[in-house]
Order: C-alpha cells, then sequence, then structure tokens
C-alpha cells in the first residue's frame, strides 16, 4: 500500500535526520557547534523546496511535505535541545544566520535577473518564478522559526509548572503547540506564493504532530541517555526576546566568578556585595527602575528546635527554589546571612517588585504546605530606585526597614514603597 509505505519512509527520514544532527550536536565540545550549524543551513533550502512542490499521501487522504513534516520539526526540536543544554545566545546563532542568508538570496536572486545570460544547450534556462517563490518562502519560513523558538523555549519553560523535570510531557506539550502555531503561519505564506490548498494545510497539521510524537521520544531519550545535563533554568518572565533569554548564561557565568551558596544554590554574600552595589550604580546613571527584595524566613529557628537542623536546610532549599522560579530569569538571587535571600531586580520599578514579592510569599507558602515541618511563611521588605535613593546602602537600609515592619505587624506579609496585599 503505498499510503503506508510513505509513512514507514517519512519515519525513516526522521530517525536519519535526528540521529545525523543529533550526534553532530553530541560532538559538539570536540568539534564546536559550526558543523551542526552547517548542516542546519545547507537542509534549510531543501527543506523549504520541498515545502512548495514536494508533496507525499498517507492514510485517510492526508497530504503532506517531508520538508515541512520532518525537517522543519526537526530543527525546532533540535533548536530546543540546543537551548537546553547551552542557551538562548547560542539558539539565536543559527536563527540569524538563516535570516541573513535568505535575505541575501532574496536580494541576489533579484539582481541575478538582469544579466545578460549565455544560452544553454537544449530548453535549459533559469526559472527566476520559482527563485522568487524560494527566496519568499525562506524568508517567510526563516521569521517565523524565529518566532517558533522564542515560543518554544517560553512554553518548555513553563511546562515545568505541570511537568516538574520529566522532560518527554514538556517536549510534546511545547512542541504540539508550537507547530499547530507555525502550520497555521508557513500555510499562509505557502498559499499566497504556491496557491496551495486546505488539504495542504490540514494534512501538513496531522503529520506534523505525528512527527511531534516521534521526535519527542527522540528528544528525551538523547536528553536522558546521551548528553550530559547541565542545570534546570528557572521559568522565565520576559518581556525581551533573545538578549533577555541569555541571562542564563551571564547568571551562570557570575556563579563561576563570585561563587554560589552551597546549600541552596542561589549567589552567596559576596557576589551580592559586589554585584548588588554595581547594579544600583548602574540603575542609577541611567535613570533607570531597579528593585531589591529582602526576604526573611519566618520562624525558621523553630523549625530547626522542634523538626531539626536537616527539616530548616530542606526549608531553606525550597524557599530559594521558588523564589528563583517566581523570578524573572534576568534577576539575581543571593542567600544573605542565614535565613534571608536578597532578590535584584533591574529594570523593575516599585509596582511590579511588589507584584513579584507576593508571588515569592504565596508561592513558598503552597510549596511548604505538605512538607512535615511546614507550612512556612516569608516576610519581604522592597525598595526601589529611585523611589528610595540611589545608593546600595540607600537601598538596603529601606528595605531591611520594612521587612522589620512586615514582621512586627505578624509576619507572613510584603511592605514596600507602595501598600501591597497581605
Amino acid at each position: 500500500m503505498p499510503e503506508l509505505t510513505n509513512v514507514l519512509l517519512l519515519a525513516a527520514d526522521a530517525l536519519i535526520y535526528f540521529a545525523a544532527l543529533a550526534g553532530l550536536l553530541r560532538l559538539r565540545d570536540r568539534i564546536g557547534l559550526g558543523p551542526f550549524f552547517c548542516a542546519l543551513g545547507v537542509l534549510h533550502f531543501l527543506e523549504t523546496y520541498l515545502a512548495s512542490i514536494f508533496y507525499v499521501a498517507l492514510p485517510s487522504g492526508i497530504v503532506t511535505s517531508p520538508g515541512s513534516t520532518i525537517l522543519f520539526a526537526g530543527k525546532l526540536m533540535l533548536l530546543l535541545i540546543l537551548y537546553i543544554r547551552e542557551d538562548a545566545v547560542v539558539v539565536r546563532q543559527p536563527i540569524y544566520g538563516l535570516l541573513f542568508g535568505n535575505v541575501l538570496v532574496f536580494v541576489l536572486g533579484f539582481v541575478l535577473r538582469y544579466h545578460a545570460l549565455a544560452p544553454l544547450q537544449g530548453d535549459r534556462a533559469a526559472d527566476f518564478v520559482f527563485l522568487d517563490e524560494m527566496g519568499g518562502l525562506m524568508v517567510w519560513g526563516t521569521v517565523i522559526l524565529f518566532v517558533d523558538c522564542v515560543m518554544i523555549i517560553l512554553l518548555y519553560e513553563r511546562t515545568r509548572v505541570w511537568f516538574g523535570d520529566r522532560v518527554f510531557p514538556r517536549l510534546l506539550t511545547a512542541s504540539a503547540l508550537v507547530l499547530t502555531f507555525d502550520q497555521v503561519a508557513f500555510f499562509s505564506g505557502l498559499s499566497v506564493l504556491t496557491g496551495a490548498g486546505l488539504p495542504v494545510l490540514i494534512g501538513g497539521w496531522i503529520a506534523k504532530m505525528g512527527a511531534v510524537a516521534l521526535y519527542s521520544v527522540l528528544g528525551a531519550i538523547y536528553l536522558v541517555y546521551f548528553d550530559r545535563p547541565l542545570g534546570s533554568p528557572a521559568a522565565p518572565r520576559l518581556r525581551d526576546v533573545f538578549d533577555t533569554l541569555t541571562y542564563r548564561e551571564r547568571y551562570e557565568n557570575l556563579l563561576a566568578r563570585t561563587g554560589c551558596d552551597a546549600l541552596t544554590g542561589t549567589l552567596d554574600g559576596h557576589a551580592l556585595e559586589t554585584y548588588g552595589r554595581r547594579a544600583v550604580d548602574g540603575a542609577a546613571a541611567t535613570q533607570r527602575p531597579l528593585s531589591l527584595l529582602l526576604i526573611d524566613l519566618d520562624r525558621l529557628h523553630a523549625v530547626n528546635e522542634g523538626f531539626g537542623r536537616a527539616a530548616g536546610d530542606r526549608l531553606l532549599k525550597l524557599t530559594a527554589r521558588e523564589i528563583m522560579s517566581a523570578a524573572r530569569l534576568s534577576d539575581f538571587t543571593y542567600r544573605f546571612g542565614g535565613e534571608e535571600f536578597v532578590v535584584i531586580a533591574d529594570g523593575l520599578s516599585a509596582s511590579e517588585a511588589l507584584a513579584l514579592a507576593e508571588r515569592i510569599r504565596h508561592a513558598v507558602a503552597s510549596a511548604s504546605a505538605a512538607d512535615p515541618a511546614g507550612p512556612l511563611t516569608v516576610s519581604i521588605g522592597v525598595a526601589s530606585v529611585p523611589v528610595d535613593g540611589a545608593s546600595y546602602d540607600a537601598l538596603f537600609a529601606a528595605a531591611a526597614g520594612r521587612l522589620e515592619r512586615a514582621k512586627a505587624s505578624g509576619r507572613n506579609k510584603v511592605t514596600g514603597p507602595l501598600p501591597a496585599s497581605a
């Protein structure tokens, strides 16, 4: 049966594609990422060519293209894996390169039509209509790829709330949602340039969902068994795109330079003294907002006395995890003293910092409710530039004073430059 044969061939295409490129990615420590990026670039032309004119029939009347179903879906999955193992600063490199190269193809194709062409043997001639279609589709496809990558990174991080550290359901959910959007977006351009009909949209989506399932299995196997983990980033709350995503790498670089707290994994007091002052000075000099959150664990001493030091340490780690999960990826979290944490949130206004503090307060209480030594609450003092001054010392003093008022008024409260609900 030809349709069933096509299904098996598409599965074979996916296995070959993923195994080859994942192999290059696995060797990045030895040969660098250049070969992986170059392979993606070369295959991008074939992907667009197949998506424009090469379609196969599947069972139940489904029509799809290997270019869209296998090559594009696989490329997006591999870029997500690249983000998981490296960072967004690495992911954006091939995307920007593809976009620049595709625009250049379009521009050069326009100039080439004005050459005086030498006659060729037979009826062979340059097909500028096809070249225009390919150039337009490649540019459009890469613009969509840019959006797809931002979305799939954000969705993958957001699914941590639902699935924890289980890789397969996170890959499956994020890629299924993004490739549904991608199918509609790419079809709009394909329909305009090539006249593709509705069966291409529907059949392509169904086939992509099958590819999503297969690539999610392959991606999970690769991440769990064939590549070493580099740690789990906190769920980001982003306004910018790749520039903000790259804060993860900057955060890890800062950890390497200044050290981190061995128990909680946050930055330590030395880093706070060094980086905190620099961040406040920079915000004051450029007149941009910055907020400092001083967080204290309520009655941790009683937990240590009643349940033991191990229980207290467990709640300290839980609190640090919830703080970093609630904060933006660009925020820096420090352990200050035995049971206090500091968050430096560059670019966050006073009202936004109060909202962040409330999220942290609720998150800690909710996460610790099931702990044998819980529930645990936190009190938080918030201070902001320029409302509370333009120096680190002034900001810290204001936050410390508000923290004391929060504790004196019954604990489990947020106090800041603006009113906040308890």
